[in-house]
């Protein structure tokens, strides 16, 4: 598994606490340049399985075709080549729409084969909150372009837990996605504040109010709902697929397998220590943090429970509180079936507290 972070944008979301710098001329090149060097620098290490690629944000399609086959390249030269069964991008709506067709299937022609696109609203209000480059139509014509190209492994991310987001507004967003373009997996994500992001700095000042717990429940349950009775799979708190499109790579993150991440701010996994790149375009150093067993432990605790598969039975027996966990499981907050434990989906909202019980 490889992670290429692309901390580049062309402006920045009200919510977003990730690293990023503007798209300003000249950046584009020092990223690539410095992004070349890390890869051939780690020639010879083993990330684990080379079945899929990914490239996140930032805004990943702020490059050309020419830059992601430059990269490509590099990954070749320091012999991370595989068949990389999944290659994600992530896009914005509104470079697609800006740059057509044309570019997706550009990126097809490379060996993309999986685009993740930040659709996030369907609401106009609410994209201008959000500080979003696109409108609802032009989320629309960006789902159109990418279908029309072609484009049959599609995953859309959406963002619920607003105080101002009406029921019927999150509903039709929901509905209008599913009718535009069906996609074949979906992640929805509870808006949280993040450290360094525009909207912490609203919240403090007291211009903007924080969705109550019932609120962003109950967004949750209807989104829940909705995807259910369209044939999706609920696999993972966030995340749902149509049958045989769980995304790969972020279920190898779920399942701690090893991989490696390049570029400014990324983050790598070699099985026992955790590195990250400090978060600068060029110049960036690696940190590490070595895992305790304990660490590793708690990890696979709270990975494996986020998602519907659960945990092994005999490890949670082993690991856990037996008093703690016989009590869930007699609640009905933890089900036990075929060697697995699980939270079940009427649960997955507070998954967190539970998880914190056990750990």
């Amino acid at each position: 598994m490889i992670y290429i972070h692309v901390p580049l944008c062309r402006s920045f979301c009200t919510y977003c606490g990730f690293y990023s710098e503007i798209a300003a001329d000249g950046c584009k090149k020092q990223y690539l340049e410095a992004l070349k060097a890390e890869i051939l620098s780690a020639k010879g290490k083993n990330p684990g399985p080379l079945n899929t690629l990914y490239f996140g944000g930032g805004t990943p399609s702020v490059l050309d075709p020419d830059d992601f086959r430059q990269i490509l390249e590099t990954l070749e030269e320091a012999g991370f080549t595989g068949s990389f069964e999944e290659w994600t991008v992530e896009v914005n709506p509104d470079d697609i729409v800006t740059k057509g067709p044309a570019y997706v299937k550009a990126l097809m022609a490379l060996g993309v084969n999986r685009f993740s696109i930040g659709i996030q609203s369907l609401d106009d209000g609410i994209l201008r909150w959000m500080n979003r480059r696109h409108d609802a139509s032009r989320g629309l014509d960006a789902l159109r372009i990418l279908r029309e190209s072609g484009v049959r492994n599609l995953s859309a991310d959406l963002i619920f837990g607003l105080a101002s987001l009406q029921e019927k507004t999150w509903e039709d967003t929901v509905c209008r996605l599913l009718e535009a373009a069906r996609p074949e997996h979906i992640s929805a994500y509870q808006l949280s504040v993040e450290a360094g992001s525009a909207l912490e700095k609203q919240v403090a000042e007291g211009l903007c109010a924080e969705a109550s717990d019932e609120q962003c429940r109950a967004q949750y349950d209807l989104l829940c709902r909705l995807l259910r009775d369209a044939g999706y799979e609920h696999y993972e708190v966030s995340n749902f697929a149509l049958p045989g499109f769980r995304a790969r790579h972020n279920s190898g993150y779920w399942a701690r397998i090893p991989y490696l991440g390049f570029g400014g701010g990324a983050h790598s996994f070699d099985g026992s220590v955790r590195s990250w790149n400090t978060e600068k375009l060029t110049g960036y150093s690696r940190q590490n943090e070595i895992l305790t067993p304990e660490d590793s432990k708690i990890e696979r605790i709270m990975l494996s429970l986020r998602t519907s598969d659960g945990a092994d039975a005999a490890f949670l027996h082993e690991c856990c509180n037996a008093d703690t966990l016989g009590r869930l499981l007699s609640e009905g907050v933890l089900v036990e079936s075929q060697g697995r434990i699980r939270i079940p989906e009427d649960r997955f909202f507070v998954s967190d507290e539970i998880i914190q019980e056990l750990i």
